[in-house]
């Protein structure tokens, strides 16, 4: 499977699931597309500062979370300079609201994927996305809760690099973690900045 095809069958897999889980109707007019939907929930990780944060540390802010990893070479990048770049736009055009957004990245390949690296990583995008990683056992109960899919491929040679598959969506959570938007990733900037000023008040 190419990693194209893979990223977005394991989109659609997670959408899926969360309005299964949820066992969802259509929304109402103006609510939240992904309200009654179960995703996300507590959780512990560690930061790129080395210090524990759990979800009540971003209690009252919208969070922005997106699940990938370091070493991704093309569909994570991509995705993480649409959400740097919505949040610079987001933030020259409202800078109150745009205070209450936090964005978090998720490792999926926590054994690579240490505080230093993830910390040199994302500051590439924007200057407060927070990383976050975390024991083999922890990053699975995250990904598990949000409605995220994984597998870590064989390396092409032995003990060469691998690829990590993982579900390709980033999801706008409300101020007490509940789940309100998936926001477009490939749809440009313009896009993205749009979802993001309907949904946060």
């Amino acid at each position: 499977m190419n990693e194209s095809a893979a990223f977005s069958r394991f989109g659609l897999f997670a959408l899926l699931i969360a309005l299964l889980l949820g066992g969802c109707q259509a929304a109402p007019a103006g609510d939240p597309p992904l309200k009654g939907a179960t995703m996300g929930g507590p959780f512990t990780l560690t930061a790129m500062d080395g210090r524990r944060v759990s979800d009540t540390d971003f209690a009252g802010k919208y969070r922005l979370v997106y699940f990938g990893f370091t070493f991704c070479p093309d569909v994570c990048p991509t995705d993480l300079a649409t959400i740097g770049a919505g949040l610079r736009r987001f933030e020259e055009s409202d800078s109150e609201r745009a205070a209450r957004v936090q964005p978090l990245f998720i490792s999926v390949d926590p054994a690579r994927d240490t505080p230093p690296v993830i910390a040199r990583y994302v500051a590439a995008f924007h200057p407060r996305i927070l990383g976050l990683t975390g024991s083999e056992d922890e990053v699975a109960r995250v990904a598990r809760a949000h409605a995220i899919f994984y597998e870590r491929q064989p390396p092409a040679t032995p003990g060469g690099d691998y690829l990590v598959d993982h579900t390709r969506i980033i999801v706008l959570y409300g101020p007490q973690g509940e789940p309100v938007a998936i926001l477009p990733h490939d749809e440009g900037v313009d896009a993205f900045v749009r979802e993001l000023e309907r949904w946060v008040r």
